[in-house]
């Protein structure tokens, strides 16, 4: 059985606890997750100056689908929304069925795109008036293949419902268990 693969986008400014805490447990579950900067040195800071080393540059993965796209939030994300590459990204990903994840701010990003059209979905507080339909007292929200969370503190529960999309239930419980949630 071939692992389930995940693609994190990282710009300049991305929320460090949104973007970690699900690729660390994605990662716990044994999925393949990489992450690609929208810059071609493969480095990206966060809105806490921690920068990250990302596996890739963006423009190397380009084209490749993934099970799942996941774009964290915070203020990076008008840098997510000025680059057309990550607005393709996600439009391919789209067309081809896959899973979408977003958090935070980042379903602006979906919205963009046109893909919340319909949907429901939730997101941080600070974007509601970008996205009228906002489920705000929510912390997650599937809809189809279209999975959004609120901010940083759903990071952990964000991730474990990703975990459990991509493999299964009990697997994201065990996890849970293990990081003694």
């Amino acid at each position: 059985m071939t692992k389930p693969t995940v693609l994190v986008i990282l710009a300049e400014g991305f929320e460090e606890i949104e973007a970690f805490a699900p690729v660390d447990l994605l990662r716990r579950a044994e999925i393949e997750v990489t992450t690609a900067s929208l810059n071609e040195n493969c480095h990206a800071t966060g809105r806490s100056t921690i920068t990250a080393h990302a596996d890739v540059a963006l423009s190397r993965v380009q084209g490749k689908l993934f099970d799942l796209l996941f774009l964290p939030g915070g203020a990076g994300v008008k840098n997510l929304r000025a680059d057309p590459r990550v607005l393709e990204v996600v439009r391919q990903h789209h067309a081809a069925g896959r899973w979408l994840a977003a958090i935070c701010a980042a379903p602006t990003v979906l919205n963009d795109c046109g893909l919340l059209n319909g949907k429901r979905y939730t997101a941080h507080f600070s974007v509601a008036n970008e996205l009228p339909a906002i489920l705000s007292a929510e912390r997650i929200v599937t809809d189809g293949k279209i999975t959004t969370s609120r901010g940083a503190g759903t990071a952990v529960e964000f991730g474990l419902h990703l975990v459990a999309l991509l493999t299964s239930q009990a697997k994201s419980i065990e996890i849970g268990k293990a990081i003694c949630l």
